[in-house]
């Protein structure tokens, strides 16, 4: 066990905390009121104002340049910095918020209870791009279209993936409001235009990049970690009856564009560390990835456990004081391709990856009911109802829905750290 692990911070609240103990240390970005966007580090119920950190002279060298990257109110210079900027800043935040920190009095005026901030998305999105790396996801889907085939044959050769939209990502929180769109009803031979039916969430992981790199020059599958600044929740939420209608040949499209939930802390690849762990092991008769996307460290240490859970609250349960309904939980080790190969992969034909362009992994499914990551899977594409304690029921998400998605990475003789939530409410549409 090293140092990190045992340390305690002189913030008692933070010690044991379930998701933002000393050893998490996420980065945001939070206002409060009458202040512009600042950065900031999750330490308990609390969150770090970083400039005021920075203003009291409590930083220097690369830990100093890492916080002054920060200075537009996104989290995106600091990523261009790379890995070393981010292990500076994380040194000297381990030590100002240890228990033995001689700075507690300097620090105190820069602690803000974290329910008085507003807290945004980490970064500027130049692009977005969401994988499907999810392979018993891809299986329950591929099964309700292709009982015979489910998955198509590229799968197990290529990260398979999709340019989303940028403009629509929102932070934890944001209504998500019913999009409208076209349909084709069963037995109709012409769409209709209206409000979205068969309304879904999908539980993913967020992926978000440091160092870019040139165009025409691709990230070589050893070196991709580099590039890989941190990890969030995502919610890819979902109009399953617009994107049966539109996917046909291109892919989904209005359907998945309307709005992205994301967790709004991105727990750093240093504090994520710990929970590294081997891919696991192909199912025999896979075929092993093409060169550009097998490495032997990346295979024996290049996932993560994380758990992952899904939960819903309706407006009903609200009122009636019940607690949300487990939807499923899930762990990362059900993805197929490493953070790493999707690096790799994304950039091999040229393509220019940029500090805070965001990736989505897919949902993430287990093999089991209890542990799918959509309803399109857990009620059989509206088939087999979910039952609530409220004695309501649920194909799809009706208006008052609330989705809420939670991320922890636990190991024995390790603080356990989380994600916080990512949290979306569905509203009417216009």
């Amino acid at each position: 066990m090293n140092q990190t692990a045992r340390a305690r911070s002189w913030i008692e609240h933070a010690n044991g905390h379930r998701d933002f103990p000393l050893q998490n240390l996420p980065l945001g970005i939070f206002s409060r009121p009458g202040q512009g966007q600042r950065c900031g580090v999750a330490i308990g119920d609390a969150i770090l104002d970083l400039h005021a950190v920075l203003a009291a002279g409590l930083f220097d060298g690369q830990a100093k340049a890492a916080v002054e990257a920060t200075a537009d109110g996104t989290l995106n210079g600091l990523f261009a910095l790379g890995r070393e900027a981010r292990v500076a800043l994380r040194e000297r935040l381990l030590h100002l918020l240890g228990e033995h920190s001689e700075h507690r009095a300097q620090l105190q005026g820069a602690l803000y209870p974290a329910s008085e901030c507003q807290l945004h998305l980490p970064a500027k999105v130049g692009d977005y791009t969401d994988f499907y790396v999810g392979i018993q996801h891809a299986t329950n889907v591929g099964k309700l279209f292709r009982p015979d085939n489910p998955l198509l044959p590229n799968y197990k050769y290529v990260p398979i993936g999709y340019h989303g939209r940028a403009s629509t990502l929102r932070p934890s929180g944001t209504a998500v409001r019913r999009p409208k769109g076209q349909t084709l009803p069963a037995g109709q031979t012409e769409p209709r235009f209206g409000p979205c039916a068969r309304l879904d969430y999908e539980l993913e992981l967020g992926i978000w990049i440091s160092e870019g790199n040139e165009i025409g020059q691709a990230i070589p599958i050893a070196e991709a970690d580099r590039h890989l600044a941190g990890l969030c929740l995502l919610n890819d939420w979902s109009a399953r009856d617009i994107q049966a209608w539109e996917y046909q040949p291109l892919g989904p499209f209005l359907s998945k564009s309307f709005i992205t939930s994301l967790s709004p802390w991105v727990v750093t690849a240093e504090a994520l560390e710990p929970f590294r762990c081997a891919q696991p092991a192909r199912p025999q008769g896979d075929p092993q990835p093409l060169a550009y996307l097998l490495d032997a460290n990346d295979q024996a240490n290049g996932a993560f456990d994380i758990e992952l859970e899904v939960l819903l609250l309706t407006e009903r349960m609200r009122e009636q004081g019940l607690p949300a309904h487990r939807l499923g939980l899930s762990n990362t080790l059900n993805m197929y391709w490493t953070v790493a190969q999707l690096i790799a992969h994304h950039s091999v034909n040229g393509c220019q990856l940029q500090p805070g362009d965001l990736f989505g992994s897919g949902t993430l499914s287990g093999p089991t009911p209890d542990a799918y990551g959509s309803l399109l899977e857990i009620t059989e594409g509206g088939k087999q109802p979910v039952q609530l304690a409220s004695g309501e029921r649920r194909t799809f998400l009706e208006d008052g829905d609330e989705i809420i998605l939670r991320a922890r990475c636990t190991r024995e003789g390790l603080a356990s750290i989380g994600f916080g939530e990512c949290r979306g409410t569905v509203i009417a549409a216009n």
